[in-house]
């Protein structure tokens, strides 16, 4: 006995439409990649559940993005408006220039270069040689400063042992200073400076 002809139609049950969307996307899956194999064709799917998850495919042979180009440019149905156009034009053109550096950044490493011609080896060979230059100026510069540093800091250390020095002469007479008054001090006398009268009368004695 065949089986029943099921009615399309929501199913109603969220247990029972998880399980035939499980099933049915699986299967949707398989018969794209068959008809890819099988056919020689170009394939790609999309499917969205009804929570959000995304489901995709697309046959090796080409990616989607260039799939979705395709179907735009033979319905002509516009997918993208001008201004995400511009920007796709843009990161085309973004990655053949970075693809391009990357190839001339092997050239530079001496990489690749067996497929180039005298004309543009030279222009390799020119390019090194002005890096070069820049380096060697980079350099020269960079020894200058070390140097205009390196004497930077020692006048600066000159001036600063400079005036340690004249702090441990001053904090030595200081000390001096102070031993030679305890000293006084300790056995009770000090110089006394001599007073005028006395120094008049002694000046007349010496004359005398």
């Amino acid at each position: 006995m065949g089986r029943g002809k099921i009615e399309i139609k929501r199913i109603e049950n969220a247990n029972n439409r998880v399980v035939t969307f499980s099933k049915r996307r699986n299967g949707l899956v398989k018969k794209a990649k068959e008809i890819t194999v099988l056919c020689d064709a170009k394939v790609a799917l999309i499917v969205f559940a009804s929570n959000g998850k995304m489901t995709d495919y697309c046959c090796p042979s080409m990616d989607l993005g260039a799939m979705l180009d395709q179907y735009q440019k033979l319905s002509g149905k516009k997918l993208w408006d001008a201004k995400h156009e511009n920007l796709s034009n843009e990161i085309d053109r973004i990655k053949k220039e970075n693809d391009n550096l990357q190839l001339e950044l092997r050239h530079l490493k001496g990489e690749d270069i067996q497929s180039l011609n005298l004309k543009n080896l030279m222009a390799v060979e020119h390019a090194i040689e002005r890096g070069l230059d820049k380096v060697r100026d980079h350099q020269m510069e960079y020894l200058m400063t070390k140097r205009r540093n390196e004497k930077m800091l020692a006048e600066e250390n000159r001036q600063l042992s400079f005036q340690l020095q004249q702090q441990e002469m001053a904090i030595a007479s200081n000390a001096r200073g102070m031993m030679m008054r305890d000293h006084d001090g300790q056995f009770g006398y000090r110089v006394q400076p001599i007073q005028p009268n006395l120094q008049e009368k002694i000046m007349s004695l010496v004359i005398d």
